[in-house]
């Protein structure tokens, strides 16, 4: 099958550039770059494709693309990236999209605010409306969430059910006033922009779940104390047919106990959704009627059941996901797990379905493995014909990519703690190589197997990489979770470090060992280099934690201020856990790189840390980007990072 590649506006690009001389392969353009490809679509028909494809910064570009022979990609809609942004797009008719818009503005009193808009257009560019409720400036306060859309409405002709915010205003008492406040649900008309209410504004509703059918069954309520938000939810459902509301379930998200529901199931009335089993997260359903009846649909006895596996425009629950040394799927849906088993056969690599049309006809459908960034095709059931769409990463192929092991290695107390390591292409052992522990951020999350561009930039460049899931991280249950990754930091520092002493044991150059991390792996970076300050030889700390007590003082004027204080809790370890506290620890060279717009950690985090190793006498080196946030999604900073971090690295190891 013939990969398709996406370059610029259009096919035909490919053929162009492989008849000019070939330029010398440069990998952190390469690495760095955003995907060619993202957030691929399907039309309710069938016949056409929209997708988001990257263009300068963090700018963006939704194209489609006509099925029909001969066809070529049009441009529907693009953000500048500064400071608009295109999150996702989907079709909500065979010549409409719903795109969802998030952007960041700088306030002098406030800091970095988020904002986000929904936008429907056409797939020519036309009629463009903003969904969204509108600021004016007789709005109370500021709307910075824009909705999003819960149902599809597949039924209607370009219509959605969607959740909408809404402020009063200082027209109260007029027909243009409104003392309304909170979230609640309407049924837009994408094309006129026309509404009805569905779902009464609620002041402390944070969310709902609709059947996908256009009935709202499920209200989650967030509960509001003096302090702010506490992290309880408060779960309650619509019988079918009324409009009463009665408790479902109640979900506290401090410690994940409750049951936390995800999707409804309007044949057979039940909510899907997780809850506890043993200590681990469990699938169950749960009947939406004053019995609510509880069943458990899935567990795993090792690990935590991670997501559901929907299908169709109406979400249709057809599995689950967990995780062990490597991604499973457990399908209940007797057609889509024979069809998923049939494609595995075809294309040798399990794949996932990230699409259909409203007769579930026709399927999008993704592949990816440790050495693919992936490939997109499309399956259509009738003729049973399996077409190449694109290729995620086009600045990849041909490239050789490593491949990812998993490993275990025993802590300093005997646990076997679990990771991966990717070696550089053709090399089997560590043995003589300069290597790297790459800590994840989070820090609930975790590392799993597959592809993963910053790892594998430093294995192109021969170095060998170690993602360690230390204890803190998600997916393992309770008892590896333990308090969390800053209350619990000694244990998941501990960890790291013990991969990095694995590595040298392995027969890794111990005077050519560096550790790399982003977010809570920059700080698990830094706070490594101050527990050992031997160990590694160079530290890179990417949008980085860097003092426990400035991470919940950042939060001060939002409502989770309480909720965030609590999480990293009070005590000695919080100094005690502070790098920025403890720079004069430190003997390795330090390079941090933040960007200037970083609403998850304040680039006040990385000044404090450099101006603490300046005071120090330590090298250290701060790379900041301007009008970037957390994820830094722009291909031209990216390069910059992974050149100058490659750069101290073979300085200091003499390389």
């Amino acid at each position: 099958m013939r990969r398709l590649t996406l370059a610029g506006v259009g096919l035909c690009l490919h053929a162009a550039y492989a008849a000019a001389d070939p330029a010398p392969f440069d990998a952190a353009a390469a690495f760095g770059a955003r995907p060619s490809v993202s957030d691929l679509a399907l039309s309710p028909d069938g016949q056409s494709l929209a997708w988001i494809a990257p263009g300068q910064g963090q700018g963006s570009i939704v194209y489609t693309l006509s099925l029909a022979k001969d066809a070529k990609p049009k441009p529907a809609i693009a953000a500048s990236g500064s400071p608009e942004r295109l999150e996702r797009c989907g079709w909500v008719s065979n010549d409409r999209l719903v795109c969802d818009i998030y952007l960041l503005a700088n306030d002098a009193a406030l800091g970095v605010l988020p904002f986000t808009r929904v936008v429907a257009v056409n797939a020519d560019g036309s009629n463009p409306r903003q969904l969204s409720n509108e600021q004016t400036s007789r709005t109370h306060g500021l709307i910075l969430g824009g909705g999003e859309v819960i149902d599809w409405l597949p039924e209607t002709d370009a219509s959605v059910l969607m959740t909408r915010v809404y402020g009063a205003n200082d027209k109260i008492g007029t027909r243009f006033g409104s003392a309304e406040t909170g979230l609640g649900v309407d049924e837009v008309d994408t094309r006129t922009r026309d509404s009805h209410r569905v779902e009464p504004p609620r002041r402390d509703a944070i969310g709902y779940i609709s059947d996908g059918h256009g009935h709202v069954r499920i209200v989650a309520n967030g509960e509001i104390t003096g302090r702010g938000i506490t992290g309880v939810i408060q779960y309650n459902f619509h019988p079918p047919g009324s409009e009463d509301l009665l408790p479902l379930s109640t979900f506290q998200t401090k410690d994940d106990s409750g049951f936390e529901p995800r999707a409804v199931d309007p044949e057979r009335n039940v909510a899907y959704g997780f809850k506890k089993l043993d200590g681990r997260m469990a699938l169950y359903s749960v009947a939406l009627d004053p019995g609510r009846a509880e069943q458990l649909v899935y567990a795993n006895p090792q690990v935590d059941v991670a997501g559901l596996v929907t299908l169709g425009r109406q979400h249709r629950v057809v599995g689950a996901t967990y995780y062990t040394e490597f991604r499973h799927t457990e399908y209940f849906a007797p057609d889509v797990k024979a069809l998923i088993e049939s494609l595995a056969r075809a294309l040798h690599v399990a794949p996932h379905v990230i699409g259909a049309s409203v007769d579930e006809s026709r399927l999008l459908v993704q592949t990816s493995t440790d050495t693919d960034p992936g490939v997109y095709y499309l399956f259509d059931k009738k003729s049973r014909q399996l077409q190449t769409l694109f290729v995620v990463r086009n600045q990849l192929e041909g490239v050789k990519l490593a491949t990812v092991k998993p490993v275990t290695y025993a802590a300093a107390d005997g646990t076997e703690i679990p990771g991966y390591l990717t070696l550089p292409p053709g090399v089997e052992s560590v043995k003589g190589l300069p290597a790297i522990v790459m800590p994840h951020g989070g820090p609930d999350s975790r590392d799993v197997w597959g592809f993963d561009w910053l790892s594998q930039f430093f294995a192109n460049r021969g170095f060998a990489v170690l993602r360690p899931n230390f204890r803190g991280s998600w997916g393992y249950g309770d008892s590896w979770f333990a308090h969390n990754g800053f209350r619990s930091w000694k244990l998941a520092i501990g960890d790291v470090l013990d991969g990095g002493r694995w590595l040298v044991k392995e027969g890794a150059d111990p005077g050519k060992l560096a550790i790399v991390g982003w977010s809570y792996g920059g700080y698990a970076a830094l706070q490594s280099a101050v527990e050992d300050p031997a160990l590694f030889k160079a530290v890179v700390a990417i949008a980085p934690v860097t003092d426990l007590n400035l991470l919940k003082e950042e939060r001060r004027r939002w409502a989770d201020f309480e909720y965030v204080s609590e999480y990293v809790g009070e005590g000695p370890h919080v100094r005690e856990g502070s790098p920025a506290q403890h720079a004069d620890r430190l003997r390795a060279p330090v390079l941090l790189f933040h960007g200037t717009m970083d609403l998850n950690v304040n680039i006040e985090q990385s000044q404090r840390m450099e101006s603490a190793l300046k005071s120090a006498g330590a090298k250290v080196t701060l790379v900041t980007f301007e009008g970037l946030d957390h994820k830094l999604d722009d291909s031209a900073a990216r390069k910059e990072m992974l050149s100058r971090s490659e750069k101290l690295l073979r300085d200091t190891f003499g390389m």
